[in-house]
């Protein structure tokens, strides 16, 4: 494009569109032309007249139910899957085969770090009883969660150990074989 192109725009030849026509039919999709059913993140159908209400019926009113929502149970099962993989499994060393999350990263942050990554274990713990998993697996969840914490309180050879022990990819692996041994309902 030469400098001219930029202080004045060219004509369109002929069955040329222009750049300006093209931004607009492009924006024009942006701007209520949506064709078909505006759909939730549940699944339901949602009335454009409600969208332009905007942010009035968002609130949290904390002690009454989930911020979150409904989940179904394959809907929490995969919920935990993906947060474990995050903070055991998510990235590759370059130049290696060593896999390591977020808990070894926020675990190089002395006490509070290991903390933070505790807490969130100890969270899909919770999950993984509310899906129903019993005493025993929930006691041996929560042991390589106490084992993961204790060691991990190390200053790096802890952060090192959280990369190899993968506790949280442990429970899931524990909640997965309990729940695969469950009948269908």
């Amino acid at each position: 494009m030469s400098d001219d192109d930029i202080l004045a725009p060219r004509k369109p030849r002929s069955g040329e569109r222009s750049r300006d026509n093209f931004q607009d039919s492009f924006q024009g999709t942006f701007k209520g032309t949506a064709r078909g059913p505006i759909i939730d993140q549940d699944g339901r159908e949602i009335r454009p007249e409600t969208l332009e209400q905007g942010f009035q019926e968002f609130r949290f009113e904390f002690g009454q139910g989930s911020p979150f929502g409904n989940l179904t149970r394959e809907q929490r099962i995969a919920r935990i899957e993906a947060i474990a993989k995050l903070l055991d499994v998510a990235f590759i060393l370059p130049g290696t085969n060593i896999r390591y999350g977020i808990d070894g990263l926020i675990g190089l942050i002395p006490v509070v770090g290991d903390i933070i990554t505790t807490a969130i274990s100890l969270w899909l713990v919770r999950e993984a009883r509310a899906l129903g998993a019993p005493w025993y697996i929930t006691a041996r969840m929560l042991g390589n969660v106490a084992v993961d914490g204790v060691v991990g309180m190390v200053p790096f050879a802890g952060d090192a150990f959280d990369v190899m022990f993968r506790a949280n990819m442990r429970n899931v692996r524990l909640l997965r074989r309990w729940l695969d041994k469950q009948p269908r309902i």
